[in-house]
């Protein structure tokens, strides 16, 4: 098995073990579940930007358009990332999406997200160019994740 050596010795296996009886790589799995366009803004917005119907994800998230806002968010639905709850008895009927448990366990891997761009990309992020901590930017601690 190939591994990796980083600069404290420490062995990292890049893939699970072969005896593990692993169908697929866990990493790959999720990117498949998450890394569609857009799906990552929407958990995102939901999250962090409280943000819960239709219009505000498509007036907020960069080049997104209705078609594939649409998809995306019955894709997350079927993987179970978010509920939906339809009222039917207001007019017109609204509808308000919300991120359930396995949604809101990505909150980490958001949070790592960010504070990586903070960190390493901050020419791209920031006017100045200066890189900043997560709490200074969030005004938060990253989220933990679950034991």
């Amino acid at each position: 098995m190939t591994s990796v050596t980083d600069r404290d010795s420490i062995t990292i296996n890049p893939t699970p073990r072969s005896d593990s009886k692993i169908r697929c790589c866990p990493i790959n799995n999720t990117l498949n579940i998450i890394g569609k366009r857009f799906t990552i803004l929407i958990l995102r917005n939901m999250i962090n930007g409280k943000q819960n119907r239709f219009n505000q994800f498509l007036n907020s998230i960069e080049e997104s358009n209705p078609k594939t806002l649409s998809v995306r968010l019955r894709e997350m639905e079927k993987y179970g990332l978010i509920k939906r709850k339809v009222y039917p008895n207001e007019k017109p009927v609204r509808v308000e999406y919300q991120p359930v448990e396995k949604g809101l366990e990505l909150q980490p891997i958001l949070d790592m997200m960010a504070a990586y761009s903070l960190k390493y990309c901050s020419k791209d992020v920031f006017k100045d160019a200066k890189p900043r901590e997560f709490r200074e930017v969030y005004g938060r601690e990253m989220a933990k994740t679950s034991p």
